[in-house]
């Protein structure tokens, strides 16, 4: 279905019978300052650019135009709620707000707001559990998959065996950084890997201490969970010491092209996670020709392409068909936060639709319900080839070890609802 005909009958006519009811506000809680803007500006340029280029090419969504309200959170937790508190009230109707910190901060204030959050592979993993997090949405994956992933990824390189193998952990001392630690434990107990946690205080410029410790140590691999400035010394080091690129992987926040450009060929074969595949989508050259040279470009073009850039595209595409599947529920073009989190509810991704909308195959098909708000929980590995600058894919989408994970995520859901009073429940 186009984006312009996803309509019901009902709502085609209402849309026909007058003008544009309102605009439809989707915040935009960017970091293009400090230690981590490297990464936040690619992200941010890639949302903006597909939500401009909807409001160019097909008039918004659902005949409504979209308004963006971009607010520089510096990646600061405390800036984060500020841009929240700031943007929420002019019927704000779903946020993204690309960090754990804010995004942990803003789970009971976006709850009693009654307004959606996204937080795509990042956040708190037990939001996947929608009966206990009605209002957060993290689709097509989490952390913890993420980390399960890897994993699968070892094993199928391992013969199905990291019995006696030592894997590393080196993350961002942060709630973001911790958020794989349980669910690499309990697999680590399941396969029989020992694995070392190394803490790496943010913004991260300084790991000298944690990569002497692999240097003596000699890990099987060296799995991050970093971010921004972080992972450039990190790859760096790793090259300073001597250790692998090609027993070193990121998670997909630690596989973009700011992470691994600074280092330049002593980054060759490094290699990272990614839940979007890396493509010259048609959807790009539209984004080209009506946004950036139609001079309404949230940056100036150059990151058009990069793996995060992809990702916020990838991002917004997620969102627009979230309004969109409101639009359809409710029968009204003007939706409110709460009919577009009861679209996000019933969200359905398949591989028709992303051709249709010129990005065919860009993640794994997934749908979601009351009961999974995190999507098929599906991420491929991808290898840096440091000669043409590019990201090379290693495999296609792997799955995760739900009988891992479920569990995990059905206790942490349990233990949030019972210290907050909640009675879980679909909405």
């Amino acid at each position: 279905m186009k984006m312009k005909t996803f309509a019901t009958a009902a709502l085609a006519g209402l849309l026909a019978s007058g003008p544009a009811l309102a605009e439809l506000v989707l915040p935009d809680l960017s970091y293009r300052t400090g230690p981590y803007a490297a990464n936040g500006t690619p992200f941010s340029d890639g949302y903006q650019d597909y939500l401009n280029l909807l409001n160019a090419r097909d008039g918004g969504i659902g005949g409504e135009m979209i308004r963006i309200d971009e607010c520089e959170t510096a990646y600061n937790t405390e800036k984060g709620v500020e841009c929240y508190e700031a943007t929420k009230g002019d019927n704000a109707l779903v946020y993204q707000p690309l960090s754990t910190g804010i995004t942990y901060q803003l789970i009971p204030k976006a709850t009693a707001d009654t307004i959606p959050m996204h937080t795509m592979g990042y956040g708190r993993t037990s939001a996947a559990a929608g009966e206990t997090f009605p209002w957060v949405f993290n689709y097509p994956a989490t952390y913890w998959d993420a980390a399960s992933v890897a994993v699968n990824y070892l094993l199928s390189e391992n013969g199905d065996d990291l019995s006696g193998k030592t894997i590393a952990l080196i993350y961002h001392n942060s709630a973001y950084g911790k958020e794989p630690i349980r669910t690499l434990e309990a697999l680590s107990e399941k396969h029989g890997f020992k694995l070392t946690q190394l803490p790496v205080d943010p913004p991260g410029q300084e790991q000298k201490s944690q990569w002497l410790q692999i240097r003596r140590e000699r890990p099987d691999y060296v799995i991050m969970w970093g971010w921004g400035v972080q992972n450039q010394v990190a790859i760096q080091e790793a090259a300073n010491v001597g250790y692998p690129m090609d027993q070193f992987i990121g998670n997909w926040w630690a596989g973009a092209e700011p992470d691994v450009l600074p280092a330049g060929m002593a980054a060759d074969g490094y290699k990272s996670l990614n839940m979007n595949r890396i493509q010259d989508y048609p959807v790009l050259d539209e984004i080209r020709t009506q946004v950036i040279d139609a001079g309404n470009g949230a940056g100036d073009g150059s990151n058009i392409g990069q793996v995060l850039y992809v990702r916020g595209m990838y991002a917004a595409m997620l969102a627009a068909e979230s309004i969109a599947k409101a639009q359809e529920l409710a029968g009204t073009s003007a939706v409110t936060p709460a009919q577009v989190r009861d679209g996000m509810e019933a969200l359905e991704i398949t591989n028709a639709r992303m051709a249709e909308l010129g990005m065919e195959g860009i993640g794994p098909e997934f749908s979601v319900s009351c009961q999974n708000h995190s999507g098929s929980g599906e991420g491929l590995v991808q290898q840096w080839n440091a000669t043409d600058k590019v990201w090379v894919p290693l495999t296609d989408f792997i799955a995760p070890d739900k009988d891992v994970i479920d569990p995990l995520i059905a206790e942490d859901a349990a233990a949030y609802a019972a210290e907050n009073g909640i009675t879980p429940g679909c909405l």
